[in-house]
């Protein structure tokens, strides 16, 4: 039998309860102003124009290096996987397929009997890694695995890790399997200038090895397509695209050291914590000002071009090359849009000091974007870059279907 104690403390609870069900949430802080500001953006996309042969005398190379076509007709030629034998693995993300690559005759050329279809039906296959005798490919929302043969053929494709965000206006992956034994994969935001609704977009995400688990890495970065860890420092570096309709020079694109748990500022912050005057502050988590939120935030390292469009990143390995272009990265600009006058449309060489840190960055091949008159042309958007087996330089144009080897002759 309840007491009347027993019974008056529970009345005593309950209207505690409801007292507290029914008093008001804490307000919020109203968002700080900002002074009004006013942009002038531009679209200007140059006119494209098919690759042919004549078109090769436009581009230039430093003094030493030559630029010969090594394949064409290839469609939506995107990123480039080299194998020790010459193999080469070249995604098509338009066609959602792979195709195998091997100048199995050594006269410079891939030619027609020396390509062929290995994986289809991937949609958006895009970036590519190999591991233990599997090639993985991972496209808008999945991470595809298939098993290599010796002739570079492939199983079926079977999934390894699903269920990503959304691509939105950012369909390109990337992925790269880490010193750890964990496997990278970048995504990037679905939009412009809002923070995202999935807390795996605009990120770097870890994966376990059976790709079960997954963790975000690194945030804040709008589209790192290309990364990689420094052959000799071990240090993660990511090329970032910076926001579109802020004007012609803001944000830059930016190199980024890459540390877990980090936030690297999009949509808030640009290059080195700069506040971004274009993006809505009221979108800031917390309701604190872009200056105390990007203090908080990664700073770039190094930046380059806005709207230049870094689309992959790979470092130099071979010995062809001199060698102060040794462990040194290149990266494939594939080209503006938004630019009054246009940037990119090249592939350029970060290079790193003796201490092995970023230094500068400068181009290597250009001539692909040029002023006919009054009208910006341009005949390749640059896509996927590489080391080749003889250490020569590839890389891809997914406009013409094309892949051009850059070699090192020191001028004979």
């Amino acid at each position: 039998m309840k007491t009347l104690t027993h019974l008056l403390g529970l009345a005593a609870l309950l209207s505690a309860a409801a007292t507290a069900q029914t008093a008001p949430p804490t307000p919020r802080p109203i968002p700080p102003g900002e002074p009004p500001v006013t942009v002038t953006a531009t679209r200007n996309e140059p006119t494209p124009l098919e690759f042919t042969a004549d078109k090769l005398a436009r581009l230039t190379v430093p003094a030493g290096f030559t630029l010969k076509v090594m394949a064409t007709g290839l469609g939506n030629a995107r990123m480039l996987h080299v194998m020790p034998d010459g193999g080469i693995y070249l995604s098509r993300r338009a066609q959602g397929d792979v195709w195998y690559l091997k100048d199995t005759d050594r006269d410079g050329l891939i030619s027609a009997t020396e390509r062929r279809q290995v994986a289809q039906n991937m949609k958006l296959a895009h970036g590519m890694d190999v591991k233990d005798g599997r090639l993985y490919v991972v496209g808008e929302k999945t991470i595809w695995v298939m098993d290599m043969a010796r002739d570079g053929s492939l199983s079926v494709p079977r999934v390894f890790a699903d269920g990503f965000p959304d691509a939105g206006q950012h369909p390109a992956r990337s992925l790269k399997w880490g010193p750890d034994g964990f496997l990278y994969a970048s995504f990037g935001s679905t939009n412009n200038d809002a923070p995202p609704q999935n807390p795996e977009e605009a990120t770097l995400l870890r994966i376990s090895p059976d790709g079960k688990t997954r963790e975000v890495y690194a945030r804040g970065l709008r589209h790192t397509i290309g990364f990689g860890w420094h052959p000799l420092s071990g240090v993660l570096y990511g090329a970032d695209q910076g926001s579109d309709w802020h004007g012609d020079n803001i944000p830059p694109e930016e190199i980024n050291v890459i540390e877990r748990g980090k936030n690297y500022g999009w949509p808030f912050c640009y290059g080195d914590k700069q506040p971004d005057p274009y993006v809505n502050v009221g979108n800031i988590p917390g309701k604190i000002t872009k200056a105390e939120y990007c203090a908080g935030t990664q700073g770039s390292v190094l930046n380059y071009t806005a709207h230049a469009a870094a689309i992959a990143m790979n470092y130099y390995t071979g010995t062809q090359f001199p060698a102060d272009y040794r462990n040194d990265a290149f990266i494939a600009y594939r080209g503006s849009w938004n630019r009054t006058e246009p940037s990119g449309y090249e592939i350029a060489r970060v290079v790193f000091d003796a201490q092995n840190r970023p230094q500068s960055i400068e181009p290597f091949v250009t001539g692909f974007v040029f002023q006919d008159g009054d009208v910006w042309k341009q005949f390749g958007r640059v896509a996927g870059v590489a080391t080749y087996t003889d250490g020569s330089l590839l890389f891809t144009d997914d406009q013409s279907g094309v892949i051009y080897r850059v070699m090192y002759t020191g001028g004979n």
